[in-house]
């Protein structure tokens, strides 16, 4: 197994699949491996930590060589052919065990039947032994990818489909015990409902589809718990920021976030609300909180993870 060089301020390495286990029809969780991750880690809480993921161009492929590698490695990477530099994809860290060269990364993979993307084929026909390259943070080291930042919220609204779980799973466990609040997940199929550890004090509702449309119920649940009647879930695709990317810090659309409002109604005073997954499904839930709710964008994160029929970038 190769290793980069140690200049890097983030982690660039190669990582093995030491384990695989299929926990429901769209869930695959494996587990990776490479003595460097004895430096993986952040200050604090990884909560909804990402990292990214390079899989080979074709399956069983090379993967590319960052041996040597400096700051520019990733202009370098993108000069390369998509054959030799293979596809980069976001993930969240699910958990880590072990430690020291012993330490795995644990990433639990979305995976269903038909065409799938480069990592949902990665992940359906993971194998140990199969190896990747993995970007994530060094320990010390500026990095980023954390979403999740409550600050002194007394209440939780977290919202997310089958491609946040993975991180609202992260999150719960790491919440301190007394945390209060609701939590709202779709997924694919009633088999996809996994068992998830939380504080006694939030209480979590899954609303598998089984072929229902997409988000519909979602939606209605989470303005339903916020006390607004809910409506059909109608976005149309104009309406719909590609790179949809909202946060108490940061706006895909260049909105200066400091300085929108800060006052807040009392009706939502202390609420926190991370909301992830379908990027329609999520900008309909944005426009139903800031807009007609009037909750202030301090309050909330919203991330588009995907849009339907859009290949991911990154």
């Amino acid at each position: 197994m190769t290793s980069t060089t140690q200049t890097l301020p983030l982690l660039l390495e190669e990582v093995e699949c030491v384990r695989v286990e299929r926990l429901s029809p769209s869930f695959v969780r494996v587990e990776l491996a490479s003595p460097a991750l004895a430096d993986f880690g952040v200050d604090g809480r990884l909560y909804d930590q990402r990292i990214k993921l390079i899989f080979p161009a074709t399956p069983g492929g090379p993967l590319p060589s960052f041996e040597g590698a400096d700051e520019s490695w990733f202009y370098t990477w993108l000069d390369k052919p998509v054959e030799e530099r293979g596809h980069m994809r976001t993930y969240t860290v699910r958990d880590v065990v072990g430690e020291g060269a012993d330490t795995r990364l644990v990433v639990d993979f979305i995976v269903h039947e038909g065409e799938c993307g480069p990592g949902g084929t990665w992940g359906a026909n993971a194998r140990v032994g199969d190896r990747l390259m993995l970007l994530g943070p060094r320990r010390g080291m500026p990095y980023g990818g954390i979403e999740f930042i409550p600050g002194d919220a007394r209440t939780l609204l977290v919202v997310g489909d089958e491609t946040a779980v993975p991180a609202v799973a992260a999150i719960l466990e790491q919440l301190a015990d007394d945390a209060r609040g609701h939590v709202f997940l779709e997924v694919p199929f009633a088999d996809d409902v996994l068992t998830l550890r939380h504080p006694d004090g939030v209480v979590v509702r899954w609303f598998p589809r089984d072929g229902d449309p997409r988000g519909e119920a979602l939606h209605a649940a989470a303005l339903d718990h916020l006390g607004t009647t809910p409506h059909r879930l109608e976005v149309s695709d104009d309406e719909v920021d590609p790179d949809l990317w909202e946060t108490p810090g940061h706006s895909s659309s260049g909105e200066d976030v400091d300085a929108t409002s800060r006052a807040v109604g009392h009706d939502f005073d202390g609420l926190y609300a991370w909301i992830a997954g379908e990027s329609k499904v999520v900008t309909a839930l944005r426009r139903a909180l800031v807009k007609d709710l009037g909750i202030d964008r301090h309050q909330v994160a919203f991330m588009g993870y995907w849009r339907v029929g859009v290949a991911m970038k990154s």
